[in-house]
């Protein structure tokens, strides 16, 4: 399972609301002007988003967007489920190989175990102790 734009920029929005939670609503123009993304991409993205009742819109000329829940209710794997849909790596039949099929379940539960017990609060704690830094390779 390859993580598209859509979950990797959820997750970004999602995480901006989180950062601002108490300072009313954000508009999306913000956020995309912040990270230099598509405006109107992520309101395609934060239309879902509503729809599972993960944030809340306020219409007018201070409104934008907000957590409908306290960030450390909200997982990453509620984000990246409304946008990507179910989790699994691959595809399976109850045909194929026992061996194989039973791995490929170990890698899905894995992978949803971390999704599901990664908060938002966790993602801001995360960023604000500076460990938001990019990998270095050495090769």
């Amino acid at each position: 399972m390859k993580i598209s734009t859509k979950g990797r920029y959820g997750l970004t929005i999602m995480m901006e609301l989180a950062l601002k939670i108490g300072k009313g609503p954000i508009p999306l123009k913000s956020i995309a002007e912040q990270h230099e993304l598509s405006e109107h991409y992520l309101e395609q993205l934060i239309a879902p988003l509503r729809n599972a009742g993960l944030v809340k819109s306020v219409r007018g000329a201070y409104g934008g967007y907000k957590l409908a829940h306290p960030p450390a209710e909200i997982t990453a794997g509620d984000v990246i489920r409304v946008l990507e849909g179910p989790i699994s790596p691959v595809e399976f039949t109850e045909e194929e190989n026992l061996a194989r099929r039973d791995l490929w379940k170990r890698v899905r539960d894995a992978i949803a175990h971390e999704l599901d017990s990664t908060t938002l609060a966790d993602l801001i704690d995360y960023s604000s102790e500076g460990k938001n830094d990019q990998y270095m390779f050495y090769i």
